[in-house]
């Protein structure tokens, strides 16, 4: 059955709201209304000394997530109970009427034990709602994302970009970062790079999130150095070892630019990973030749069978023989390079190439032939030739 509240005379109501304002005061100003119904239930417990029941606690939470919600901080509506309890003490009933030592204890002991109930009951409300704030803008931030990089709901991204300090006016480019596993929305990995990025550039300009399991940076085309500096943070928080890349869109303006920026760093990650590119930061810019080479993907197949297909015969299968021309190529047609580059003795190299001639028919020291063979090597790495062994 719910406690019935005892009804506090006049005066001692004008004491308990004059005590409201002066804790408001005392408390720098918060609002005198965080209290409603804290000093009464003070004034009830120095009488009976009976605690505050479930229904109050839950009014003390309340409060404290009202407090949350206007912009209070916990410290503050904190300091407002306090100060309203030690105000208050003087004018409470129980205190007032108690006899002797022995029943101002008694009163005492009561009234800051449900003090410090209440005090526990705000703050619990106030974390709860500020950790409901927190889960709504990640949530608002996510689906944010997902639109901002898939396209979605365009003539809404300006505005709502605002709010995540982007200016989706003018040109942004998007790098986005691949690594062994999939980097999750508030990881370890997004949260270290964030961080950093944050603390090197101190500017609301640029965001870091995830999509898809890729890391992803946001820019502004005006903010050069942020490719860079993004993928010097990668660097040092996955460090050498780890088999990430990084691929960078070209500048696009408005709110579809982000996206358009999103898939070449997508594309530019792709080419890269089958062409095994060297070097860790992919500039789709940089790889335009290829996506020439693919807009004919049955011509490049043609060329990739015509040329290559011989190489399945040779002894150990094609793939040894495509290395070797793929890494010739890459050090510019130079063999010692070429066979640093394998692990490889320089006389390995040369037989290799040997028999690519033999096989063939095309030689690399040929220029017209060598040109055939290079472009049907990218063919065949663009198109996953010559496929599972």
């Amino acid at each position: 059955m719910a406690r019935k509240k005892r009804a506090a005379s006049a005066p001692e109501v004008d004491l308990l709201a004059d005590v409201a304002v002066r804790a408001s005061r005392d408390a720098q100003g918060v609002p005198a209304d965080l209290l409603e119904g804290y000093l009464d239930d003070l004034d009830e417990v120095s009488v009976t000394g009976r605690q505050p029941g479930p229904d109050r606690l839950r009014v003390r939470r309340e409060a404290g997530a009202r407090a949350a919600v206007q912009g209070v901080s916990l410290r503050g509506v904190v300091d407002l109970h306090l100060s309203a309890t030690w105000l208050a003490w003087s004018s409470l009933s129980g205190v007032r009427r108690a006899s002797g030592a022995d029943g101002v204890r008694t009163a005492g002991e009561a009234v800051f034990k449900a003090a410090d109930a209440a005090v526990m009951a705000v703050a619990e409300g106030y974390e709860s709602a500020q950790r409901w704030s927190v889960r709504q803008e990640e949530s608002f931030r996510r689906e944010f994302v997902d639109d901002l990089l898939d396209g979605r709901n365009l003539g809404q991204l300006a505005e709502r970009a605002e709010r995540f300090g982007l200016r989706l006016a003018g040109s942004n480019v998007v790098a986005a970062v691949r690594t062994a596993s999939p980097v999750v929305d508030g990881g370890e990995v997004a949260r270290a790079v964030e961080t950093s990025l944050d603390l090197r550039l101190g500017s609301r300009d640029v965001l870091v999130t995830t999509k898809d399991g890729l890391l992803v940076c946001v820019a502004p085309e005006a903010m050069a150095t942020v490719p860079d500096e993004f993928t010097r943070q990668v660097a040092a928080v996955l460090g050498a070892d780890d088999p990430w890349l990084v691929g960078l869109g070209r500048a696009q303006s408005g709110p579809g630019g982000v996206v358009r920026s999103f898939e070449q760093a997508r594309y530019a990650l792709d080419i890269a990973e089958r062409l095994r590119l060297p070097g860790r930061l992919h500039r789709a810019a940089d790889l335009l030749v290829y996506q020439v080479l693919l807009r004919d993907s049955a011509a490049l197949a043609d060329l990739v069978s015509v040329v290559l297909e011989p190489l399945r015969g040779a002894r150990g299968g094609a793939e040894p023989l495509l290395d070797t021309l793929s890494a010739f190529f890459t050090s510019g047609q130079n063999a010692t390079a070429c066979a640093r580059g394998l692990h490889l003795g320089v006389r390995t190299v040369t037989y290799r190439l040997q028999r690519v001639k033999e096989l063939t028919g095309y030689s690399v020291d040929d220029p017209a032939q060598a040109l055939s063979l290079q472009v049907a090597v990218l063919g065949a790495r663009l198109l996953g030739w010559p496929g599972p062994a």
